[in-house]
């Protein structure tokens, strides 16, 4: 295990608390589960946090974890994935985030935070039927 990558966690659970999701050193990554409620919130504080600063989200994917690995959100079956990394600490991470519903998937978008994630939720809804909202 990485030392940067445990003190990145040990930033994120301190800075983030009860928002942040069962943050752990998996594979020498480090992802990081939002509820839905928080996820803005916490991609702002990501963001704007001068401590973590990731400041350049690489990608959003849609997830269907309909036959693999369904027990990892709780039994929900559809996720959007965001890849991040902060250039000022070069340092990467994960901010993953389940739809409540499996039937009508939603959820809110980061347009706010990073505006060229506009283009990747348009494709996790054709691919998927991820719905983001704002």
């Amino acid at each position: 295990m990485s030392a940067r990558l445990e003190q990145l966690r040990q930033s994120i659970e301190s800075i983030l608390g009860e928002r942040a999701r069962n943050p752990r050193i998996d594979r020498g990554e480090l992802p990081v589960e939002a509820a839905p409620a928080d996820y803005v919130a916490v991609a702002s504080i990501l963001r704007d946090h001068p401590d973590l600063a990731f400041e350049e989200l690489i990608d959003l994917t849609g997830v269907d974890y309909s036959t693999h690995a369904r027990g990892a959100g709780g039994g929900r079956r559809y996720a959007a994935v965001c890849h991040l990394l902060s250039i000022r600490h070069n340092r990467r991470m994960r901010l993953r985030v389940f739809a409540e519903n499996d039937e009508f998937p939603v959820l809110d978008s980061l347009v706010e935070v990073w505006p060229g994630v506009n283009w990747y939720e348009r494709e996790a809804f054709d691919l998927y039927g991820i719905v983001f909202e704002g």
